[in-house]
C-alpha cells in the first residue's frame, strides 16, 4: 500500500469543491497506486455527501460503488462493503444515519453469526439477519 486515503480527498474529488483542492485530489487519486480506503472512511464519505452536499440516496449508492471500482483504491473486504451499500440502497436504510447498521448487517451475514444486538428497529427491514433486543 502507498497510503491510507482520507474522506476529504474522496469528497474533494467527487464534488469539485473547492476547485483547487479538488484538482489536487483528483491528480493524486489518478497518479498514486494502491491507496487503502478504510471502511470507516467510506461511511464518512456517504455521510458527508448525503448530509452536507444533500446528494440523493440512489446517487450516494452509485458514487460509493464507483469509489470501490476506482483503480487505485484498495479495501480490506470489498464484498462486505458492496453488501453494506446494497443494504442501504435496496433495504432503504439511510446512509447518513444507518451506514453502521448496514455494515453490521453485512458483517452478520458474512460471518455466519446472523444476529445483531440492537435497539434500532430499522434493522428489522433486512430479512437476512435477526435483530435481538436486550431485555
Amino acid at each position: 500500500m502507498t497510503a491510507f486515503i482520507d474522506t476529504n480527498i474522496r469528497v474533494r474529488h467527487l464534488t469539485g469543491d473547492p476547485p483547487d483542492l479538488a484538482a489536487r485530489a483528483t491528480r493524486y487519486l489518478e497518479d498514486t497506486p494502491d491507496l487503502l480506503l478504510p471502511d470507516l472512511i467510506l461511511a464518512e464519505v456517504a455521510y458527508v455527501l448525503e448530509s452536507f452536499y444533500e446528494v440523493p440516496r440512489a446517487d450516494v449508492a452509485r458514487i460509493l460503488r464507483a469509489i470501490l471500482g476506482f483503480r487505485s483504491i484498495r479495501v480490506v473486504d470489498r464484498r462486505l462493503l458492496e453488501r453494506a451499500i446494497e443494504v442501504c440502497d435496496v433495504d432503504r436504510l439511510d446512509f447518513a444515519d444507518a451506514y453502521a447498521d448496514a455494515y453490521l448487517v453485512a458483517s452478520a451475514e458474512s460471518s455466519g453469526i446472523g444476529v445483531i444486538a440492537s435497539f434500532d428497529r430499522s434493522i428489522d427491514q433486512v430479512g437476512t439477519i435477526r435483530r435481538e433486543e436486550p431485555a
